[in-house]
């Protein structure tokens, strides 16, 4: 039976590294729920191991939010962000500063994967009609919303996780990871500048036209959507669970005269929640071989464990960029069940700023990309990891730093 475990377990995560298994149209999602059912039928896990394996406060938190951000998507405010910043008055340098501003500063109060959803096509279709290239401001829309993300427990699904799983604190976990997060940033923008310098414009002849009107925010929706965020804010300096008052939050955004729940909940990326529940089951099925903490006992004798930042950093940066940080993440905690708090710090700021390394990273990236191939542009591997290679590094290394002269984790 340990040998079936380990076989579907390696297919799992193999699956989450290549996206999709050559032939089959089925993607992470599909292999993280196939796995989960086969751990079931085998008699590796009973029904009741599955539920006790999903982490539902996670999954609470992440739903919430991604209500709260349909409120944004519903008022329009996505798509009026994302025209004002390709139709400003502003040199390509100057946009550049801004996508990575907004970008960055919405990821870090909604879940990032959803920022990038919402904004990607408008931003594509108001930077052509310009005569621009979007793919650097692609590159920097998602670089963004990658390391502004890192600054919060709600920026971004491995951080919501980390946090309830190491009871990590909203405002403590800002102090710890706000700065480095805004360096990340500014080594966004830098980069992005850097590489595509003098190449902003498309090709001669390419369609350009005018802005069109304006998108118009609705002011009550809009309204109501700051009102929640400002209230949600509150509600994480009390000791009220994170997941009850994300969870009262998105309650109060299905009431409405005027936006149907259906509409509602039409945005909310069920294929993520369900990726997380099967990754929990099948994580929790290679648990019960007893492996994951004989391997854990190995490591801590050998002195190799993640708690220092010699051994987090290769780690996050090599696992986030094959299996992708959200399941790397949930690997990770579910064989090391008890990691100090800096380390949890650490795995959060590591794993996040890592995603910007490669399109496989992160989920934002690919988002980004799918989304972008729908309005026309087609952003490639290789395009991407010009800029992504040195953001990641870069702004890894600044967090290195960071944490080793702040304490919070030692270098070696």
């Amino acid at each position: 039976m340990t040998a079936a475990v380990l076989v579907l377990f390696a297919a799992t995560y193999v699956g989450m590294a290549l996206g999709r298994f050559p032939g089959l149209r089925i993607d992470r999602t599909g292999i993280a729920l196939t796995a989960a059912i086969l751990m079931l039928a085998g008699g590796v896990l009973t029904t009741g191991q599955v539920v006790e394996a999903i982490d539902f406060p996670t999954l609470f938190i992440l739903f919430g939010l991604m209500i709260l951000s349909a409120q944004y998507a519903a008022s329009g405010f996505y798509d009026w962000c994302a025209w004002r910043i390709a139709t400003g008055a502003r040199s390509p340098a100057g946009l550049l500063a801004v996508t990575v501003a907004v970008a960055g500063g919405l990821s870090a109060v909604l879940a990032n994967d959803v920022v990038v959803f919402a904004m990607t096509p408008m931003l594509c279709v108001g930077l052509q009609r310009r005569g621009l290239d979007p793919r650097p401001f692609l590159i920097g829309l998602a670089g963004a919303a990658n390391a502004g993300s890192a600054a919060t427990i709600i920026g971004n699904p491995q951080n919501i996780l980390i946090a309830q799983l190491g009871g990590l604190e909203f405002w403590r976990f800002l102090a710890v990871c706000g700065v480095p997060a805004l360096a990340g940033l500014a080594v966004v923008h830098g980069v992005v500048w850097w590489v595509w310098r003098g190449r902003w414009h498309l090709p001669t002849g390419a369609p350009a036209g005018s802005d069109g009107p304006a998108p118009v925010p609705d002011r009550w929706q809009l309204g109501k959507a700051v009102a929640a965020t400002a209230a949600l804010l509150v509600m994480f300096a009390t000791p009220l669970p994170h997941e009850t008052g994300v969870l009262l939050i998105a309650g109060a955004m299905l009431v409405s005269r005027r936006l149907a729940s259906r509409s509602m909940l039409g945005m909310v990326d069920w294929h993520l929640l369900v990726l997380f529940a099967g990754l929990f089951a099948v994580n929790r099925g290679l648990a019960e071989t007893g492996l994951p903490a004989e391997a854990v006992s190995w490591l801590a004798a050998a002195g190799h464990l993640p708690d220092r930042l010699d051994v987090l950093a290769p780690l996050a940066l090599f696992a986030s960029n094959t299996v992708g940080n959200v399941p790397a993440v949930v690997l990770l905690l579910s064989a090391w069940p008890a990691p100090p708090e800096g380390a949890l710090y650490g795995l959060a700021l590591l794993s996040t700023l890592a995603g910007n390394l490669l399109l496989l990273g992160s989920l934002a990236n690919i988002i980004v990309v799918e989304r972008a191939e729908q309005a026309g542009v087609r952003l490639g591997f290789r395009e991407h990891a010009r800029c992504g290679i040195p953001m990641a590094l870069l702004s890894m290394g600044m967090a290195v730093l960071w944490l080793w002269a702040t304490g919070w984790m030692p270098l070696r």
